[in-house]
């Protein structure tokens, strides 16, 4: 007789499940870390750290996010189709998406003297008067920015091109979740402090500053300035246990056992014959692979799935479209609900099995898994 089928997910397919409750209990822990009248900068780039952007920024919008923050302008084009009225700050403008930037009212990071003036032309060719730009200073990440050295002089350049006016001076903390590098995040603190007041001084008044991340707004509360910044926390990441604890994730990605097989001692699973079992093993095939953002290097034992609160180490090499996991001792059969990583099965503890951070895992879930919306 078939036993109660009562594991089963309700699509049978692989999904990326979305809890919006999730969202605005992180959204709202990390509100009730900062003073009243700071401004919260919600970091949706990436299709929101890989869940779904437009969703997740209506929700943020609704709950009152002041700015949101995209990578690039397809990102802030994308938003604004999807109803974002709010200001979005493009971090990574590139010169081909200037006139795409102002048609769309986007706002750009700008961290060279190559951007500022190819900006300042269009923003004169389209006949715009005080276009709002927001400018990044190198404190310490060595990525992108103006060197503090040169603080004064690039306000004193904007100064006198009237069709800019700066919105907000802001830096990027290197290491803020790290109690070995407090230190240095110091250095990038007063650095940054430095630097307002050069471009202040110059400008002759004071734009919105910022540079607290998720980890800063949580490890140096006594530097929020005007505007804080989080992405990761958002998502249900504090990169910190005790923050963890107070945050959800936002995100499950979940499949289902497509076959089991059993496998005799000396037969090997998928390709070039990788996992070759010593003893006899039952195994599941789950319909997700690489191409879906489980990578490689999650096979042969690294990575694990969990099935009836059981985990599941991934054997052999992962495939484009498959994974095998064996389930030997594991009550399940063909058509069950497995957990890849959720709110019981971390993201953080599966990708550190793996040698990466969450951060790489969540935002690399293929576009072809589907969004399931919750909450």
């Amino acid at each position: 007789m078939l036993r109660p089928d009562n594991n089963k997910t309700s699509t049978g397919e692989t999904v990326l499940e979305i809890d919006l409750s999730a969202l605005e209990n992180n959204y709202r822990y990390l509100v009730s870390h900062i003073a009243p009248g700071t401004r919260f900068m919600a970091v949706v780039k990436a299709f929101a750290y890989g869940s779904e952007a437009a969703r997740i920024a209506l929700k943020l919008q609704e709950l009152g996010a002041d700015y949101f923050a995209v990578a690039y302008t397809n990102e802030g084009v994308a938003l604004r189709d999807a109803g974002i009225t709010r200001p979005i700050l493009v971090l990574h403008p590139q010169p081909i998406s200037y006139k795409t930037i102002i048609a769309r009212c986007l706002e750009p990071a700008l961290y060279s003297e190559n951007l500022l003036e190819g900006f300042a032309k269009t923003a004169r060719d389209e006949g715009q008067k005080e276009y709002p730009v927001h400018l990044k200073f190198n404190t310490g990440l060595n990525r992108l920015g103006f060197t503090p050295e040169h603080a004064g002089k690039i306000a004193s350049e904007i100064k006198i091109i009237p069709c800019l006016r700066v919105a907000s001076v802001f830096s990027h903390l290197a290491a803020s979740e790290d109690p070995a590098e407090k230190e240095f995040t110091k250095d990038q603190l007063r650095s940054f402090a430095r630097i307002c007041i050069s471009v202040e001084k110059e400008l002759g008044y004071r734009p919105l500053r910022h540079l607290l991340n998720t980890s800063g707004i949580l490890n140096y509360p006594d530097h929020q300035y005007d505007m804080v910044r989080s992405g990761i926390g958002l998502y249900g990441f504090g990169n910190d246990a005790v923050y963890d604890s107070k945050l959800t994730p936002v995100a499950s990605l979940k499949t289902v056992i497509s076959q089991i097989h059993e496998i005799g001692a000396g037969e090997s699973v998928g390709y070039n014959r990788a996992f070759r079992a010593s003893t006899p093993v039952r195994t599941a095939t789950l319909p997700l692979g690489h191409a879906d953002g489980i990578g490689r290097q999650y096979g042969n034992g690294k990575g694990y799935v969990t099935i009836r609160g059981n985990r599941a180490p991934i054997i052999g090499n992962v495939c484009m479209d498959m994974i095998m996991v064996d389930v030997t001792g594991i009550d399940c059969r063909e058509g069950d609900e497995v957990v890849v990583f959720g709110k019981e099965s971390s993201a953080d503890l599966l990708a550190a099995a793996a040698g990466t951070i969450s951060y790489e895992l969540i935002t690399g879930i293929s576009q072809r898994v589907r969004r399931k919306i919750t909450g």
